[in-house]
């Protein structure tokens, strides 16, 4: 656990050595694999479908050379394709909680998590927590849905873990009571909610950066830098990002800022390029494919094991942070259901946003856009419509300001969509 005061919930895993780190990764991938052949339906017919052998898999390096899985496999695991789930790897006696993805791409997947699975889940939070400057007496407000997801109740665990005090709102459009009454010192939610919190304190006479709050953390979304830092001017606090999914992504941002620390303990992460159908290296573009890792002796409700969780990444270093944490930083993960092709050209809503969040135009504007992108079958046209909400009415030299600004922001990265 924390020392209090230490700046890590678990140093004596956070910093431990590359070496040491790659031996007790290893040392769960056998023991994982060993448990996924003997406990999952799933995977001990995709060991006998695919020929591999579960004790060939010694070290991570052997994932890459195993099969990749993905949202649709487990849909087709599950009722009503097959009568049982074939991924849920203990007794129903032992599971916990059930839960379930949105279903945005078909029905949505199922996942049992054990009461170690909820512990395991919250120390990864907790981590972050720690790592972003919370623990013992902060109060934190959560901006998150508490139900099938399990990101707001595996924060509300963490905190339990670094003995702070949670204040379970689940949305960011309560009164400024909370603040002026409870007096937070974070806030979970989303960039918009966050916003959107900020110009109802103003209308209540509070001022954020004048509040007791002393951080904000976005959870649950890819983010443009530009918005973030917006954020951050409105509200006078830094702002961390957090990464996370039912599956068991979490990864968290430190202090530094500089990337998502992966808890390569207990989920290993590797890139997977689906245009070469073949792993990449680091520094280099792809999907985020994760392993749940057990420790010896431990049991999982649902494991995976290479799961393509159709989020895009990029592995920044496996050096040492300056904070002193070795776990390996990844870059803020985009959501592959949130990316549109443009004549070739892959378009997420971040490149969207960034455009928008354009300091210069912030005078001007809320934050409020939508986008829609229209293909026409008789011209061969392709045309993106972009719509932002203006805090006034703007003149015309304001609003072709506005519309440069974000040419101009949108176009340094989409340079092949000028011709």
């Amino acid at each position: 656990m924390a020392m209090e005061g230490s700046g890590f919930f678990r140093e004596e895993v956070e910093r431990l050595s590359r070496e040491d780190l790659n031996n007790l990764i290893d040392e769960r991938v056998r023991y994982t694999v060993g448990y996924a052949a003997e406990h999952s339906p799933f995977y001990r017919a995709w060991f006998r479908h695919h020929r591999i052998d579960p004790e060939s898999v010694r070290t991570h390096e052997d994932l890459v050379h195993l099969p990749v899985i993905s949202g649709k496999t487990i849909r087709e695991n599950q009722p009503p394709v097959t009568k049982e789930f074939m991924f849920r790897s203990v007794d129903w006696d032992e599971v916990f909680t059930i839960h379930e993805t949105s279903g945005t791409s078909g029905t949505p997947k199922s996942f049992f998590l054990t009461w170690d699975d909820w512990l395991r889940y919250a120390e990864k939070y907790a981590r972050s927590f720690v790592s972003q400057g919370f623990s013992r007496g902060d109060r934190l407000v959560i901006c998150a849905s508490y139900g099938m997801n399990v990101g707001a109740n595996t924060m509300t665990l963490a905190a339990r873990d670094i003995r702070a005090t949670i204040i379970p709102i689940g949305k960011c459009s309560f009164p400024g009571r909370i603040i002026s009454s409870y007096k937070p010192t974070g806030i979970v939610g989303s960039v918009f909610k966050l916003l959107h919190l900020a110009e109802r304190m103003r209308d209540e006479g509070i001022r954020p950066e004048e509040s007791s709050v002393r951080g904000l953390i976005v959870g649950g979304e890819s983010f443009a830098d530009e918005s973030r830092a917006y954020l951050s001017e409105v509200w006078n606090r830094d702002v961390f990002n957090t990464y996370g999914s039912t599956e068991g992504t979490m990864c968290g941002e430190c202090r530094v800022r500089q990337g998502l620390h992966v808890p390569e303990d207990l989920v290993h992460l590797d890139v997977y390029d689906p245009a070469l159908e073949d792993f990449v290296g680091d520094g280099e573009c792809g999907r985020a494919v994760l392993t749940t890792l057990l420790p010896v002796g431990g049991r999982a409700g649902t494991l995976l094991i290479n799961y393509d969780t159709e989020d895009t990444t990029v592995v920044t270093t496996r050096n040492p942070c300056p904070c002193g944490r070795t776990h390996m930083k990844i870059m803020n993960p985009q959501r592959e259901a949130e990316t549109a092709w443009m004549l070739g050209t892959p378009v997420n809503r971040v490149d969207i946003e960034r455009g928008v969040f354009q300091r210069e135009n912030m005078e001007y504007l809320t934050g409020e856009y939508e986008a829609f992108i229209y293909e026409g079958e008789e011209t061969n046209e392709t045309v993106l419509r972009v719509s932002m909400e203006a805090k006034t009415d703007l003149s015309f030299g304001e609003r072709e300001l506005v519309m440069e600004n974000f040419r101009k922001s949108f176009y340094q990265y989409k340079a092949a969509l000028l011709h």
